[in-house]
């Protein structure tokens, strides 16, 4: 299904959410009144970067048969016809970095013109959420350091970003949802804040155009950004892959079911409003004396994903019934629901009480007043509409803090339990289905042949990689791996694996992939996420990598750390060492090699020839030592110039070391340069 690409073949007539792509600026003349289905795929737009000195892939759809030329600026010229598939492909010889040029693709008596275009060097910028976290962050528990004046300053006409839509998809699409905008302060602060930071030192150093394409998703997993063909050798997916391919005509079935109710398609260009006012013929539903009794129930506080409503990302009231004491008639109460993801609107007795209605508020303690006019029986009627866009949804929090009360907390009204619920819309790819309350539309719901979310394998390769295939990129940067995490030993496969499949598809062997180390984080007592990093760290023998190091700017207490500058500028150190050939400091120590000498250990380095550097944390260095019998002990340390020597006064015969081996353990070993190493083990034993 995804094999290795001959041109664009690959491609078929794109008609899939084609009506909710919107190509920005681009100037469409019909010149003879034609009536005509032509157009390019959504990556070529204005304000577009393309690949310098390069031989670019243009493509998009036409009337079978039709000639389609293509006019640049810059003095090339080339064209071609339309298959019978309605496919057209041709490339065009882009010259040195330069801009800004206009492009003319003429299609029969149909013209499109890209204005603002500019050569230079083009970044594919993907993972999960730290990749995906935006300048702006998400606040309040998920920041960004200096993101306001970061922000203010974020003025450079020069580098273009291009942010791919959220979606994921059963089989491969070939069109995604984006637009090309020159960074400004308006469109960064909603850009991945590490892809910023790339870019800007690219810029600072390259003094060219610089091209990003943002496609991540948060809380993803690996397999589900890999082709079907790439995970076709991996055993563990033999059945996954079966089961999706055999579930095509139930998937279709859904599409075509979502697809007959009325849609609400989310494009307000302020991110901070985007979910306020939205009308899915719900308004009744938070009425005390609105009629619920065909609704089901659902046991909160839990994910819906965990009940019979499975995959599902949209809107969904909760009502309850609550009998207070009489005491608390006419008095000013608390209500206090936990945790809600993503966002709520809440009412009680028919009054909204409180909402937060912007992302990032997934982990916060929802606690709201009742003002005492609404108090006026002992009979509240609690009603809540939950919006989740992604991951899991729903009221979520510990039980324990579902309580209504007036002073004392303690003494309060648990609202944990049954609750009734209705789903009234469902969020796909920028959209809302809108169901209703009426008629209780959701039962109605083609059931998924399996569950699919946006971990499902290759969902994330179909729906926001294969459409950018084969866009002409210099590389890829990549920032994932936390979801893995349960299952390191898999992931060290699948990486290197991953990284072979990005290869093949973009038709590039040497195509540069640069990664991040995960941060230190507390992922539980179950969990190892130092072995992770080491399946990382052995990544680097794949060749064209390399590994930013963040073991120094993470937070063992979130899982996103809030030092996004230095996360970009130690991918840009070594795209510009290994891709443009400058000379800079571009890695931290890595561990090479071990030697046992006199009741000692003595380790050698790679990036460590000007000496290394210890910076303790707490009096602590987080070096360990142990002999054959594998118990480890804090070492006694020594730098030697570009080596460490370790030893214990109880261990006369050493066998191995290990360095920040556990989850939450930070770095302290560095470079002269000032960049960190990575965690390692000199041992194979087992955990």
């Amino acid at each position: 299904m995804n094999k290795p690409r001959n041109g664009l073949k690959h491609l078929r007539p794109i008609v899939r959410y084609i009506s909710s792509v919107v190509l920005h600026s681009v100037f469409v003349m019909n010149l003879f009144s034609q009536t005509s289905t032509f157009f390019m795929s959504p990556l070529f737009q204005d304000n577009m970067v393309l690949q310098q000195q390069c031989d670019v892939p243009v493509w998009g759809n036409g009337i079978p048969g039709t000639n389609v030329t293509i006019q640049t600026s810059w003095g090339k010229k080339t064209s071609t016809v339309v298959l019978s598939d309605s496919i057209w492909t041709t490339k065009v010889m882009t010259p040195k970095a330069g801009g800004p040029f206009q492009i003319s693709i003429r299609h029969g008596n149909s013209l499109i013109v890209l204005r603002n275009v500019f050569v230079g060097e083009v970044w594919l910028c993907s993972g999960q959420s730290n990749m995906e976290m935006p300048l702006e962050g998400w606040p309040p528990s998920d920041t960004i350091m200096n993101s306001a004046s970061d922000i203010e300053q974020a003025l450079y006409p020069s580098i273009r970003l291009f942010s791919v839509m959220r979606a994921y998809e059963a089989t491969p699409n070939t069109i995604c949802v984006g637009s090309w905008v020159e960074c400004s302060p308006i469109d960064a602060r909603s850009f991945s804040a590490t892809a910023f930071h790339f870019g800007k030192m690219l810029y600072a150093t390259l003094k060219v155009p610089i091209g990003l394409i943002n496609s991540s998703y948060g809380g993803t997993s690996v397999e589900a950004w890999m082709s079907t063909e790439g995970l076709k050798s991996f055993k563990e997916f033999s059945e996954p892959l079966k089961k999706l391919e055999e579930s095509q005509d139930g998937f279709r079935s859904l599409t075509q079911w979502l697809t007959q109710h009325p849609v609400i398609n989310l494009r307000n260009p302020d991110p901070l409003h985007k979910w306020e006012g939205l009308k899915f013929g719900d308004e009744n539903c938070s009425a005390r004396k609105y009629n619920d009794s065909a609704w089901q129930e659902m046991n909160l506080p839990t994910l819906w994903e965990r009940t019979s409503v499975g995959e599902f990302d949209g809107a969904v009231w909760f009502r309850k019934q609550v009998i207070i004491p009489s005491a608390w008639i006419g008095k000013d109460l608390q209500l206090q629901l936990g945790a809600i993801d993503d966002m709520d609107e809440t009412y009680v007795n028919g009054h909204e009480v409180g909402k937060y209605l912007s992302a990032g508020f997934w982990s916060t303690n929802r606690l709201y007043k009742i003002d005492r006019a609404i108090v006026q029986d002992s009979l509240l009627q609690i009603a809540v509409r939950v919006i989740d866009y992604g991951g899991g949804g729903g009221i979520w929090g510990n039980g324990t803090k579902m309580v209504l009360y007036q002073d004392d907390l303690n003494s309060g009204v648990s609202i944990e339990g049954n609750w009734k619920y209705l789903p009234v819309a469902e969020y796909r790819t920028n959209m809302f289905y809108v169901f209703g309350a009426e008629g209780n539309v959701f039962l109605q719901r083609p059931k998924s042949p399996v569950d699919f979310s946006p971990n499902t394998p290759t969902s994330l390769f179909n729906a926001m990689i294969n459409p950018l295939v084969p866009f002409a990129i210099k590389g890829v940067i990549w920032y994932q791996g936390e979801n893995n995490v349960p299952n390191p030993s898999l992931y060290k496969k699948l990486f290197p694996a991953m990284i072979s499949d990005w290869r093949q598809v973009f038709q590039n062997r040497d195509l540069p992939f640069y990664f991040v180390q995960l941060a230190p984080y507390d992922y539980g007592q179950n969990s190892a996420s130092q072995i992770l990093r080491e399946a990382q760290f052995q990544t680097l023998s794949v060749r064209k990598t390399g590994m930013a190091v963040t073991l120094d700017i993470g937070n063992p207490k979130n899982i996103h750390p809030a030092d996004k500058e230095s996360v970009g500028k130690r991918l840009a150190y070594w795209a510009l060492a290994k891709t443009y050939g400058k000379k800079i400091a571009y890695s931290g120590p890595l561990y090479k090699s071990q030697k046992i000498m006199n009741g000692k250990i003595v380790l050698t380095f790679e990036y460590a020839e000007k000496g290394l550097v210890i910076k303790k944390i707490n009096g602590e260095h987080h070096f360990m030592i142990a002999g054959k019998d594998r118990v480890f002990k804090k070492a006694v340390l020594k730098v030697d110039g570009s080596k460490l020597v370790l030893s214990h006064p109880q261990i006369s015969k050493p066998a191995a070391v290990r360095y920040a081996w556990s989850n939450v353990e930070e770095g302290t070993l560095f470079n002269k340069e000032g960049l960190p190493a990575s965690s390692f083990r000199t041992d194979n034993w087992e955990e």
